[in-house]
């Protein structure tokens, strides 16, 4: 079949093109919520034989560049529904943001592709090179410019079930190699030159998932052994989360929520921004919060705050007295939404944040570990944070379980909510600690340290889940070695290219 399809890499001008933007856009089929890891496969393989084709750099370029729109646009099209929330302001944004965002982000991958073109290696050899170039491009888009990691294509891996374990490993970067060397060897299979090398790269996979089968064979799911924890989700809609006059039904939603079935917790999570108001503004709002919480308990809630003319999206640690004991303030912001890239030349078009408030959002310092009374220490996060693998948690103090508040009630019951909490899931394997996530419109979800999810919450729905905190496992290997590990394995492809190339030549043509 691929055989059949390698001689479309004669095709030239717009059809061409059309036909790299439909592989990009199937290939993102195998993203969350669909998880169709098939897809993936088959369309850079298609992808691949595709681009070979290639008779000068700028084609190179554009041919990436083809490939990566068409699997942006369609990973981050639920990007758009953030803009229906106040569509009389911000609809007119919309195709800017959303086709914009998949054209810059296709750059890296024409980058890419113009890089392995370089080498003029053909066969397994340049798709080898291909898929490398297409990992490191993968990085940096994680990286510069403050990084937007989110569909990374190692998240296609969700699809695979247990080989999504090696993430403990390899990372989701190392997933990302893997994804793409797989498909290289896709590419191949029909080929008689490097078939059976294709082969060879190709039995990784089940290997990867009968380990991965090994190791969550090995442990049942975390028993009833740490604090009881309580996930709120009071489930405000976006148009009404922000009107002023809500916050007395909002907090006292929140605060019936808390309450449970009765069975006293030792930490409630709230949402990102849960109150439509400071919290550590409102002295009644706490001294409610206390009663609510009784003798031990600990409040951990997402709320804005200001300081110095600046806004922080913040989370909060209220004890039962209270007093605000500790405060976490997110670093990472959302291009977009919580400051304007390129401010000094958009603002002037017209463009604007999603998110307005009276002020300028700040980013924090960085990760910490939280120190509260009878609890595990804990790493906070809000929201997007959870979609970058490098500097989620403090290196230097390593937590023993994870709090991240978010509000996806932006992006409806989009493919959005979806991927962002399997994000979420990629780093609780990844640094093997369990994440509890408290959604304002869902999904909330406690997750343990190999990714299983012990309970969720859909979107649309009210309500509360308790569990109590999973024992953390010892630092896995991507916690101890991080990216250093996508170094080796990105070098290893690329030797393995080159060796191909020296020692079998036939094979590489």
């Amino acid at each position: 079949m691929i055989r059949r399809f390698a001689a479309l890499s004669s095709l030239a001008g717009w059809r061409r093109f059309l036909v790299l933007v439909l592989c990009g856009a199937v290939a993102a089929l195998a993203l969350p919520p669909l998880d169709i890891f098939p897809a993936f496969f088959i369309a850079f393989a298609l992808a691949f034989r595709v681009m070979e084709g290639a008779r000068s750099l700028p084609q190179a370029f554009i041919d990436g560049w083809g490939l990566g729109s068409g699997y942006f646009a369609v990973a981050f099209h639920w990007i758009g529904f953030a803009f229906l929330v106040e569509a009389d302001t911000y609809l007119w944004m919309m195709p800017f943001a959303v086709g914009g965002l998949a054209l810059a982000m296709a750059i890296y991958w024409g980058l890419a592709a113009l890089v392995a073109h370089i080498t003029g290696w053909r066969g397994l050899a340049r798709h080898l090179v291909l898929a490398a170039a297409l990992a490191i491009a993968e990085w940096l888009r994680g990286h510069l410019f403050t990084g937007f990691p989110w569909a990374a294509p190692g998240q296609a891996a969700e699809g695979l079930g247990a080989v999504l374990q090696i993430a403990s490993v390899v990372g989701m970067t190392g997933l990302t190699v893997l994804m793409f060397v797989w498909s290289a060897a896709c590419a191949n299979l029909t080929v008689r030159r490097g078939r059976h090398i294709a082969l060879a790269l190709l039995a990784l996979l089940p290997l990867a998932g009968a380990w991965g089968a090994y190791r969550l064979a090995d442990t049942a799911p975390a028993s009833a052994s740490g604090p009881l924890v309580r996930i709120v989700q009071p489930n405000i809609p976006q148009d009404d989360k922000w009107r002023g006059e809500n916050g007395r039904a909002i907090l006292d939603t929140l605060l019936d929520l808390s309450r449970g079935d009765g069975a006293a917790a030792k930490a409630v999570i709230w949402p990102e921004s849960a109150l439509p108001f400071a919290l550590d503004e409102s002295q009644n709002a706490l001294s409610e919060i206390s009663a609510m919480l009784g003798r031990e308990g600990t409040l951990i809630a997402g709320s804005l705050r200001r300081s110095g003319g600046n806004i922080f999206n913040s989370v909060q640690f209220v004890d039962s007295s209270g007093a605000i004991t500790a405060t976490y303030d997110k670093w990472r912001l959302v291009p977009g939404g919580e400051f304007l890239p390129f401010e000094s030349i958009l603002e002037p078009l017209g463009f604007r944040r999603v998110v307005t408030v009276p002020g300028s959002f700040q980013p924090g310092t960085g990760p910490v570990t939280i120190s509260a009374d009878g609890l595990p220490p804990v790493t906070p996060s809000v929201c997007y944070e959870a979609v970058f693998a490098h500097g989620f948690v403090d290196s230097g103090s390593r937590p023993q379980w994870i709090a991240n508040v978010t509000n996806d009630a932006w992006f409806g019951n989009s493919t959005g909510p979806h991927q962002h909490l399997a994000q979420l899931r990629l780093r609780a394997i990844e640094q093997g600690i369990p994440a509890f996530r408290a959604a304002n419109t869902g999904i909330s979800a406690i997750i343990d340290p190999y990714g299983r999810y012990l309970a969720r919450l859909k979107t649309g729905v009210t309500g509360f889940i308790d569990r109590p905190i999973p024992a953390a496992l010892s630092a896995t290997p991507y916690a101890r070695y991080g990216d250093w590990i996508f170094l080796v394995l990105t070098v290893a492809t690329i030797l393995g290219a080159a060796a191909l190339r020296h020692y079998f030549p036939r094979e590489s043509n």
